[in-house]
């Protein structure tokens, strides 16, 4: 395409078919009528020598030369929304929605107190948090579906920028009057010998880390219910004699609960902060980012002084 043919309104026509594969959500997207996309589509076509999408059952697939230029004009109109982006950032007068994946426990151990943390200093800011999955993680990012992702560095794709929150440990936890929290320590006869609940996220399981730790000294427990999520786990805790062991920041400003350091070494994890190379430069974004960053170290601190 010669550059003095060049519209932007075609490059974001474009990316937007690429991302939807169809014409009616493109056309929403862009807050246009399928009419006029279909007619922007047939100047890229006539401009770029290429049908570049071809009509399926399923919507519109894009030609070879359509993929080939998608990773490019998205990168170009990256930049462009950089450039004509305000160079200061007012946190007080800002509005603007910022989307984060997370699971269960990065709710609760991250969104919480980052939007604690948020509110008094920009209370127009909007933020959505969405069920985490990994399998597509970049391409919503890409898409523009999701600013931040919050997972562990197995699950992120190689392309994403990262930064690591914090590292994660477990604890025994129990209700507060349970036989075995007279106690000041567990001792590894003792927690084989209870009964325990534990998190399965993609459910049914009844083996984790701590069972991959106790196969290892040739020991194992008994694990008789498995739940979802981490709020149902400690509120099962919390009303019956099973027991769990729990990453440590979930902890906080709970009540009911007696912790004990468990008995042998069980493997934490990392917690990852990531985002696509569409936002890295966004000035609103880097502030964003800042403030999440921020509101897990003064929680960690707030955890540290925790008995």
């Amino acid at each position: 395409m010669l550059l003095r043919t060049l519209d932007l309104n075609l490059l974001k026509a474009f990316d937007a078919l690429m991302d939807e594969r169809n014409l009616t959500r493109a056309a929403e997207r862009l807050s246009v009528t399928q009419p006029a996309v279909s007619a922007t589509l047939n100047r890229l076509r006539e401009a770029l020598g290429d049908p570049l999408f071809v009509r399926t059952q399923r919507g519109m697939a894009p030609t070879p030369r359509a993929l080939a230029l998608g990773g490019p004009i998205k990168r170009i109109l990256a930049d462009i929304e950089t450039v004509i982006q305000p160079t200061e950032f007012e946190p007080a007068s800002a509005a603007f929605t910022v989307t984060v994946s997370a699971t269960d426990y990065a709710l609760r151990a991250v969104v919480m107190p980052f939007i604690a943390a948020l509110r008094p200093q920009a209370p127009g800011v909007r933020v959505a948090v969405v069920q985490a999955h990994g399998n597509d993680l970049l391409e919503r990012m890409e898409r523009g579906e999701l600013d931040l992702a919050l997972i562990t560095p197995q699950m992120s794709p190689p392309d994403l920028h990262s930064r690591t929150l914090f590292e994660e440990r477990y604890v025994c936890v129990m209700r507060d009057g349970h036989p075995a929290a007279a106690a000041d320590g567990l001792s590894l006869d003792v927690f084989c010998g209870l009964d325990h609940a534990m998190v399965s996220l993609m459910g049914g399981g009844f083996e984790g880390p701590t069972d991959d730790a106790l196969a290892r000294l040739g020991r194992q427990r008994r694990v008789m219910v498995s739940v979802p999520s981490f709020g149902m786990l400690l509120d099962l805790v919390r009303h019956t004699d099973l027991v769990a062991l729990v990453p440590q920041r979930l902890l906080p400003g709970t009540a009911g609960l007696t912790v004990r350091p468990p008995p042998l070494e069980v493997a934490g994890f990392t917690k990852l902060l990531v985002w696509h190379a569409r936002t890295h430069a966004d000035p609103r974004q880097r502030w964003v980012r800042d403030q999440l960053v921020r509101a897990c170290q003064a929680d960690q601190g707030a955890g540290a002084e925790a008995p």
